[in-house]
């Protein structure tokens, strides 16, 4: 999970600077996506390995809560701030906690939910979202998108159970963002943008599909309490990311809010570490 982390905050970056060379949102989404189809169909004809999944039916609804997520979580960002609309979205292990709270069985344990918790309050300390009058429709959006992620990740975890591979579940999910794209260019039209913006839509789609290859792998057969508190640390990458490129400078609060991650990271860790195998 946190080589995952680090590929979306790089992901999460290509993603700023394709905007800033003026690519549109539907061709970040089709970049998102398509170069996780090419190599992933490349990679499986080479290796003679079957695209037919185990089962139909996870593969569905994980790819209608991850695409229903994604555009959703674009459309906050798109009007609200975007330290509002990123907190939204990491909404989505506080989503998870609170369904191993109740029907997680042996994952129900309050240690590792509260890490979750404490990692979310780090977030929160980072970021300081905040609502304008006029932005409970995007912030109502960005809610669900959490909740929609929440739901797509159990999804990862089922597939995980029954024994599909990293890479078919990567690749059904990179097929539904590239058709959910088209409807996009249709509407808008093919965007002309420069080489630089070609090259960050390229880096969105590899670092993108390391992320997912590495998220599928951490929630299929690991502990999900564990992965969602670990998810948190996708900001801290990030906060590093924009230090370096863009030269950001997070204040005191900002840096107790990463050390409140890390925290809940080992706190989860460590009980992990105590408990069962499994559990």
């Amino acid at each position: 999970m946190l080589v995952a982390s680090a590929m979306f905050a790089l992901m999460g970056s290509f993603v700023k600077m394709a905007t800033e060379y003026s690519a549109s949102l539907s061709q970040i989404v089709l970049f998102r996506g398509f170069p996780s189809v090419v190599l992933l169909l490349l990679w499986a004809r080479t290796g003679r390995q079957s695209i037919v999944p185990k089962s139909w039916r996870p593969h569905i609804w994980r790819n209608v809560a991850g695409v229903s997520s994604m555009w959703l979580g674009f459309y906050a960002i798109a009007h609200l701030p975007l330290a509002t609309a990123t907190s939204l979205n990491y909404t989505a292990p506080l989503f998870i906690a609170c369904w191993m709270l109740g029907w997680g069985g042996a994952q129900r344990d309050p240690v590792r939910i509260l890490a979750v918790v404490l990692g979310f309050v780090g977030v929160i300390s980072i970021l300081r979202p905040s609502i304008n009058p006029d932005q409970w429709m995007a912030a109502a959006f960005g809610l669900i998108a959490g909740a929609s992620s929440a739901v797509a990740m159990l999804q990862i975890r089922q597939l995980g159970r029954i024994g599909e591979a990293e890479w078919r579940t990567v690749l059904f999910f990179s097929v539904g963002v590239c058709l959910s794209s088209t409807v996009g260019l249709i509407l808008e039209g093919w965007a002309q943008v420069g080489w630089q913006a070609y090259a960050s839509l390229v880096g969105v789609g590899v670092a993108g599909l390391f992320g997912q290859l590495a998220m599928t792998r951490a929630f299929g057969v690991g502990s999900a309490l564990l992965t969602a508190a670990l998810q948190y640390t996708t900001i801290i990458f990030a906060a590093l990311l924009g230090m370096g490129i863009w030269g950001d400078r997070p204040d005191t609060l900002a840096w107790a809010g990463m050390g409140l991650i890390i925290a809940a990271g080992l706190l989860s860790v460590w009980r992990t570490m105590r408990l069962p195998s499994g559990t």
